[in-house]
Order: C-alpha cells, then structure tokens, then sequence
C-alpha cells in the first residue's frame, strides 16, 4: 500500500515526466469516450435511420449538459483532495469526497426523476424535429436513468485524479466503452435472448455499462484500500458538511459555468456558419468532429496541471509550481502542436473518412483546417495556466476571461470582418479568440491574485472551539485588561 501510494506523490521528483505519465491515461479516457459515441452513433445510423441519429443528437446535447454541471462541482472536489492529499491529510480526502459523494447522490436522483417527468418540454424546448420526437423521447428518459451513474462514475475518477491516480479511471473507462459499445447492437436489434428495443436499447446500453463500470469502480477501490475508500466510522462523511459544501458548490459552479460558456458559444457559432449554406455547414461540422481529437491533450495536460499543482500546494511547495506550469506549456506545444501538423498534412485522408474527396465541402474544410485549427496549441496553453491558477481556487477569473473572447471579441469581429472577408471572418475568429485568452491568462497568472486565493474549508465552531482548548493553557487564554 505504501508502494502504491508513492506512485501517486506528484510533490516529489521528476515534473516533466511525472505530468506526462499522469496525463496520457487522462488523454486515453478521453479518446475512448470520443470513440464510444462514435461507435455507438455508427449503430444507431446503421440499424434505425436518420431520424433516429437525429433523435440521440438532441438528448445527447442535455448529457452534455448535465456533464458540464457535474465537471464544475468535480473539479473543485479534486482540487480540494488535491491540496488535501499533497498534505498528507487522507481524513480530509475522505471528508472531502464523502460530502461529494453524499451531496451529489440525491442531487443526481432528483434530476433523473426531473428528467423523465418532464422530457416531453424538454424536446419541445429544443425544437426536435417532429419526425424523430418520439424516438428521442424513448431514448431520452431511458437516458435519465443512466445519469445518477455516469455522474456519479466522473466524480470518482476525477477524485482518483486529484490524489494522483489516472490509471484507475481508464481501467473502468475501457470496461464502460467495452460494454456500451458492444451491447448496443444486442440491445437495438434484440440478438440472442434479449428483445429488440429499437433506439431505447442504445440507452439501455449506456445505462448497464454504466452501473457495472460504477460497481466495478468501487469494488476496486476498497480492494486496493484507495485513499478514497470509506469504511466504518468514516461512513459519517458521506453526510455533507455544510462548510465543505459550501466550499464546492461556491467554487464549483463557476467551473462549471465555464463549460456553459464554451458550450454557449459553440451554439451561436453554428447559427452563424448556418447562414453561409450546406456544403459550409457540412465542412465545419467534419472539421469539429477532427477537432474533438485534436483538443483532446490540451484538455487533458490542463487536468494533469490542476491535480499536481494541488498536490504541491496543499504540500506547499510553490518553488514546484511555476515548474509545473513550465512543463505543461512545453508538453502541450510538444503534443497538441504535433496533431496540428499531423493533421495539416494529413488532411485529405483524415476528411476523406467523412466526405467524398469530391464534395464541395471538402475544399472548404481543408480551407477552414488551414486557418483555425493551430489555435488549439494556443487553447492548450490557456488550460495550462487555467489549470494551475484554480488548483490553488481561483476560478472567476478564468471564466471572465472565456467570457471576454467568446463573445465581445469574437462576435465583435466576426461582425466587423464579415462584409470584407465572407465566411473567412468566422475562422480568423477562432486564432484571434484563442490568442486574447492565452494573454490574458498568462497575465493573470503573472500579476493577478490567485496566489492570495484558497480553496479552504472553513472550520466549524466545534472545531474552533476544540482548537482553542486542545492547544493552549488555561493562563495563556487571560488577556490584560487594555
């Protein structure tokens, strides 16, 4: 046990080597989630049609959602273990997700409950097509059930993450996509002793892989007696402490927001490259589909930061911190950098997997490719110095940021730049975004406060009391009359 701890110590040792071996396994979970929905989308097309695809469309952009919300919350539980952990506090580790845990459980519960009461007004809200309502109905309140699981399965791997195990959560990821995958088929067109349940199936698929992949996750952890393991008096913690909470929610929703935002101007950047026809639609969206891997180890050296920043804090050693922030920024140049030129080169063939070499969105996307995508090696910085600053709490002002360039700038520009440069203003938008958060967050992280922020639990009156009279002498409490 003592052994398998140490692997997990990012306070001590090699920093570049140590961030990379910790963010690989990270990167790994999140490819074999991209390549899930996409094997799943594949079988959904292939058995039940274009409605059906339609349909899935429109329930997985509310799982999205719903995962943006736990992501918040999650991450300042990790942060919070984190600094615990690199402090050798492992009663605060337990605290901390015991409170998460217990908190999250009847939180996830009622909007499943929510979910499938009310899921009719929720595809009406989202204007789904009449033709593929129903389907999405069927799909979408099968798909309630699974939240309370899937929610519940990303705290825990990103609790594992911030006492430094990353390689945990890719074991029980590999179990999940493995059995969602492969039972999507059994389920959609009823193989063997199962009965075919068309699109509700798909869901049906997510919903078992999820609660093995859960029962798994848990089982293993108390087998491996895993920091986060909860056992006999400690099963008080999963009673939420309200100073805790307060802490997570209060730092956690505008982590959470910052998913909302990203995703908000996803939306509006879709309306407008609506406007410029088909075959442009059609190009932006392959380009998205390949950018969904090339953002893949921004996203994930940012995680790796945030956790081993924590842990460094929480341990106090700050003379690792702008090292770690060093080594993040060249890894990503390294590995995000390396996609981008992959991907430049290799455009033909990677287009080629979803549009005919002759399509006239072709042309349009390797246009589209060869002006915006190298912005992501600037979005990967962004999430380094984003990461380090919140490890240590500070979280508004990386939503302000996000803010700032998704929308005044961007939408600015884009507004100004379009009656002289055509669609061409909506790709300069990408790079120039990118380019005034990476200032702006480098800034921050050079002159701003987030040094002076914490990410503490304030202590409860008990535990004030008992600090008082379990540390001092009886004479050392009389102050002189002034």
């Amino acid at each position: 046990m003592a052994a398998s701890q140490q692997r997990r110590d990012l306070t001590q040792g090699p920093i570049g080597s140590a961030l990379l071996m910790f963010a690989l396994p990270t990167l790994g979970s999140s490819v074999l989630q991209s390549l899930n929905g996409s094997i799943n989308t594949f079988w959904v097309g292939h058995f039940l049609g274009e409605e059906a695809l339609a349909a899935t469309s429109n329930a997985n952009m509310i799982m999205f959602l719903m995962n943006a919300f736990v992501f918040g919350f999650g991450m300042a539980a990790t942060v919070l273990i984190g600094q615990s952990y690199g402090r050798r506090d492992i009663d605060a580790v337990r605290r901390t997700i015991g409170t998460a845990v217990g908190a999250f459980v009847p939180m996830t519960i009622l909007i499943a409950v929510l979910g499938w009461v009310f899921a009719p007004h929720i595809l009406d809200l989202l204007s789904t097509p009449p033709g593929a309502w129903q389907l999405a109905l069927d799909y979408l309140r099968v798909i309630f059930i699974a939240i309370p699981l899937s929610l519940i399965i990303v705290l825990l791997m990103m609790g594992l993450r911030g006492v430094g195990d990353s390689m945990t959560p890719l074991y029980f990821m590999i179990v999940a996509v493995v059995l969602d995958s492969g039972l999507n088929p059994v389920f959609i067109v009823g193989l063997g002793p199962f009965p075919a349940m068309g699109i509700a199936g798909a869901a049906m698929a997510t919903v078992i892989a999820n609660l093995v992949g859960l029962i798994a996750m848990v089982a293993f952890i108390y087998m491996r007696d895993l920091p986060l393991r909860l056992r006999g008096a400690e099963l008080r913690y999963l009673r939420p402490e309200s100073a805790m909470l307060r802490t997570i929610t209060a730092k956690g929703f505008p982590m959470g927001l910052q998913m909302i935002v990203i995703s908000v101007a996803a939306l509006v950047m879709i309306g407008l490259v609506n406007e410029e026809g088909v075959d442009t639609a059609a190009a932006f969206g392959v380009a998205q589909q390949l950018w969904t891997y090339v953002q893949m180890p921004a996203m994930a050296l940012g995680a790796a930061v945030s956790a081993m920043a924590a842990q460094n804090i929480g341990a106090g050693r700050w003379d690792r911190v702008s090292r770690i922030m060093r080594s993040g920024l060249t890894l990503n140049v390294v590995m995000t950098g390396g996609l981008v030129i992959a991907l430049i080169l290799l455009d033909r063939p990677a287009l080629a997997i979803f549009l005919d070499p002759d399509s006239p969105a072709t042309a349009i996307a390797r246009h589209i490719q060869m002006i915006a995508t190298w912005n992501f090696v600037l979005f990967g910085m962004t999430m380094v110095f984003f990461g380090i600053v919140r490890a240590n709490g500070a979280v508004f002002a990386p939503l302000i940021i996000l803010f700032v360039a998704m929308f005044p700038v961007r939408l600015t520009f884009i507004a100004l730049a379009r009656p002289a440069l055509g669609a061409d203003a909506l790709w300069l938008s990408f790079p120039l975004a990118s380019i005034v958060t990476v200032v702006l967050a480098g800034l921050y992280y050079r002159f701003g406060g987030w040094r002076e922020a914490r990410m503490t639990v304030p202590p409860s009156k008990e535990e004030c009391v008992e600090e008082a009279l379990g540390t001092s002498e009886p004479a050392g409490r009389l102050n002189p009359a002034a």
